[in-house]
């Protein structure tokens, strides 16, 4: 936001220099990025203000004139200029001249170039000087004619004395959306430096017939519009802006274009409000059933797009539009996409007699989603899309109108079109004069609350002054342009700023640190990652956002999930960040594919929260931890194994199972069963449930050749998805331990052929309980399937470590263990001893 320090004068006495005041204002949240000092480059030797004394033609050329200039020295200078808004007989008009030795842009040149003025002949005619256009003095790029100043203009002032100005850029963050106008800045300046502030009038020489019947306005979707205003304007002539007006538009950096679209920008900059003019003859009405045409007058429609409608905007740029964005219409279709740019349509042209000023409220994530996908960023979307003040559009309205009529002339309507539905009501915050002394550690009047707050533009009240004991508070109500103030904290906020950030003293915390309980949970969390990261893995972070043809790709069928069942954001970045996750899975699987166009070998895992919809309540947000491994199960190297870099080295099931009974076995779970079931997402036959202390746990196992095709993976991925509440609640922080016996272990081997049904986990279960105190350790180390055993069998054999804590244990006692096993196995499993 650029601000001419000559316009903010207008509206606030300023007798701070520009870096104390650019201080100011960025102590107090409005950051001055650059100080621009227009003019500074101007000589104030050699550039004046000059009055055209006399235009006579160049003997020797059609083109040229010769143009003789006072710019108050002794005696005026003639010099010759080919500018076509110069001609024979001009005398009077004031303008920049320039003598030798000034130093000005060299219009023609491709980047930005110097030259210093020389004394010249052109076409035999001595030239002493130059009359300059508003590229060479670096206004803008306009070199078509030269520049003329207003009438008023002082002859023989150095020009940096009468045009140089004072810009502060100021870099706003999006929530001083009221600083988006010279008036909000003003404001802001005014309590800053606690200075008068001088606001403009907006009243409105109405002569005219009034609007009634000359315009109807329906706003379809008030919650997209919550206001619309109106002023009727006959008879104007479209020309170019004074002097003064393009000055100030090329000082906050816009383009003049002609008198009436410069007033509409000149308010939107002064006051924040964005307008648009219509071309009122333009504008059709809506077609009645049996009424002919003419007897209508013209419509305005707010609504949405119609999906696949198009219009043209000023710009020449065709759209097509969707049924989320907001249209202005007429009686027959599209002039304007609200709150981004006009159509060309209804555009003012040089032939424009008659005009329909717009002043109206859009809202702001609809007006920020729309320039977005329009790729259209224009001042007065950039302005909605922050956010406007609804009880703005009749005072812009009221300006807009008044400065058309001065400098455009015509005959305003009587009477304004205010379309509002639903009056804003105003905001009451009741602001504890304590609390901002134990937020800030200064103490504070409530009359000192109530002035600086007041200098903001709120109203107070003080409804206690703290006698017998009563708390002081000062009864806030917020203005209708402060959209960023909500609560009390903002008051404070607000409070500290115009106090100074600078004068808050250093000081401890004055309350009492309670104490602090390390959160168990989160301990256990962090353990887990610990343990993950030990065991070689790298933790990813992933978006909670994700769409429904990602999740669709878990599938082999890959049929997407019913949208209903998922929360869907408002204002979704893209389609691919559209809803809230319910699973981990896809965002593993895509992080999986990424990687490996870089790296042979993966092995990732995240920590994340997914979000369950729940009826009449907020969702559900359980945490998740997804592991997953792709490629070899060692990077090659010198040290090597080749089976462990061989295609027969890929990380396979049982390396995914054994990360997690690490995992389990750090967190002290000791009820962690695994069970063979089907997923759709897995491989049939190389999944796995996991169940912990009797609850459901999870799923791990290798992903489906089709559902890795979907996701780009070729070859063996193994991915699991654990409920981490469930290993959380059943985590033993403590441990038990038992004491290290002396004696020696006996070990024997035992080979059972059981179905091939019986789960392994559920054989060594019931090893360990035939067992008794006396076996201390079961490992399967062999599973063998074959014809020696039958079909549908399979063998598998254990290794049993005996030890008795206060003895040598003999042969004879290990082998009636071992024989009392084996009879529980033929008793539970039908079990038989490979022979």
């Amino acid at each position: 936001m650029r601000v001419p320090l000559s316009w903010l004068k207008d509206y606030v006495d300023i007798t701070l220099p520009a870096e104390e005041l650019a201080e100011r204002l960025t102590l107090g949240g409005l950051e001055v990025e650059a100080i621009d000092r227009v003019g500074e480059e101007w000589s104030r030797e050699h550039i004046f203000v000059g009055q055209v004394v006399a235009v006579r033609p160049h003997p020797n050329a059609d083109r040229l004139v010769l143009v003789t200039v006072d710019y108050g020295a002794e005696a005026p200078l003639e010099v010759v200029t080919g500018a076509p808004n110069l001609r024979v007989g001009d005398a009077g008009r004031k303008v920049v001249f320039a003598t030798v030795g000034a130093r000005l842009i060299d219009p023609y040149a491709d980047t930005l170039r110097y030259q210093t003025l020389k004394r010249s002949k052109i076409r035999g005619i001595p030239s002493a000087g130059m009359v300059c256009s508003e590229k060479e003095l670096g206004l803008s790029d306009e070199h078509t004619g030269i520049l003329i100043l207003p009438e008023d203009a002082p002859v023989g002032v150095p020009l940096a004395d009468y045009l140089g100005d004072v810009v502060l850029d100021l870099d706003l963050t999006p929530n001083l959306a009221r600083c988006y106008s010279i008036v909000g800045v003003a404001r802001e300046t005014a309590a800053l430096t606690t200075s008068a502030l001088h606001l403009p009038e907006s009243t409105v020489g109405a002569t005219g017939e009034p609007i009634t019947g000359k315009i109807t306005i329906e706003i379809a979707d008030p919650d997209l519009c919550p206001r619309y205003s109106a002023a009727l304007i006959t008879g104007v002539t479209i020309g170019p802006s004074p002097q003064w007006l393009q000055r100030r538009l090329l000082l906050a950096g816009m383009r003049p274009i002609n008198n009436i679209v410069d007033i509409t920008n000149y308010v939107m900059l002064e006051w924040g409000q964005p307008l648009h003019a219509f071309d009122y003859r333009r504008l059709r009405p809506r077609p009645a059933a049996g009424a002919p045409a003419g007897d209508q007058p013209p419509a305005i429609i707010v609504r949405r797009a119609h999906a696949g409608e198009s219009m043209t905007t000023l710009d020449g740029e065709t759209h097509t539009l969707s049924d989320e964005m907001l249209l202005i219409t007429d009686g027959e279709g599209p002039v304007a996409i609200a709150g981004v740019m006009g159509g060309l349509e209804s555009e003012v042209t040089d032939e424009t007699t008659d005009i329909l000023l717009e002043a109206a409220n859009f809202d702001n994530i609809s007006v920020r989603r729309t320039a977005a996908a329009l790729h259209i960023p224009s001042e007065a979307a950039q302005r909605f899309g922050r956010g406007v003040d609804r009880e703005l559009t009749l005072v812009g309205l009221r300006r807009a109108a008044e400065l058309v009529r001065t400098l455009a002339g015509g005959t305003v309507a009587a009477g304004i079109v205010d379309v509002y539905p639903q009056p804003a009501e105003p905001k009451v915050i009741d602001f504890r004069v304590a609390q901002a002394e134990r937020l800030l550690g200064v103490p504070l009047a409530a009359s000192e609350v109530a002035a600086m707050l007041t200098s903001l533009g709120f109203t107070c009240e003080v409804l206690a002054d703290g006698a017998d004991g009563a708390p002081v508070v000062v009864r806030t109500q917020v203005p209708s342009f402060r959209l960023d103030v909500a609560i009390e904290a903002d008051l404070v906020e607000e409070v500290a700023r115009i106090y100074g950030y600078d004068r808050l003293p250093v000081t401890l915390m004055a309350d009492a640190l309670p104490a602090q309980h390390r959160e168990r949970d989160l301990a256990l969390e962090e353990k887990v990652r610990d343990v993950l990261v030990g065991v070689g893995l790298t933790e990813t972070i992933t978006y909670s956002l994700t769409s429904l043809e990602s999740v669709a790709k878990l599938t082999p069928d890959r049929q997407p999930p019913a949208p209903e069942v998922y929360l869907r954001v408002t204002n979704p970045l893209n389609r691919e960040q559209e809803y809230l996750r319910q699973t981990l899975m896809n965002a593993a699987l895509e992080t999986t594919a990424t990687n490996l166009r870089f790296v042979d070998r993966v092995a990732i895992f995240e920590i994340a929260h997914i979000y369950l919809p729940r009826d009449g309540a907020v969702p559900e947000e359980p945490r998740r931890l997804s592991i997953t491994l792709a490629g070899p199960r060692e990077l090659r190297s010198w040290l090597s194994s080749a089976e462990a870099t061989s295609a027969d080295g890929v990380m396979d099931f049982y390396d995914l199972k054994g990360i997690i009974e690490t995992l389990c076995d750090r967190l002290g779970i000791a009820d962690a069963v695994y069970a063979p079931m089907e997923h759709p997402t897995y491989r049939p036959g190389r999944v796995a449930a996991l169940t912990v202390d009797g609850r459901p746990a999870g799923v791990l196992g290798e992903v489906h050749p089709v559902v890795a095709e979907g996701f780009e993976l070729a070859g063996r991925v193994c991915l699991a998805e654990l409920d981490l509440e469930v290993l959380l609640a059943a985590a033993r922080p403590v441990r038990p331990y038992r004491e290290v016996s002396r004696m020696p272990t006996l070990n024997e081997d035992l080979a059972v052929v059981v179905d091939e049904a019986t789960p392994s986990d559920a054989v060594e279960a019931t090893i360990r309980r035939a067992g008794g105190a006396l076996l201390i350790d079961v490992v399967l180390f062999d599973v063998y399937r074959g014809p020696q055993i039958g079909e549908g069998k399979k063998s598998l054999a254990y290794s049993l470590t005996f030890q008795a804590p206060d003895r040598t244990l003999t042969g004879d006692e290990a082998a009636r263990q071992r024989e009392r096993i084996i009879r529980t196995l033929g008793d539970a499993f039908g079990a038989q001893i490979r022979s």
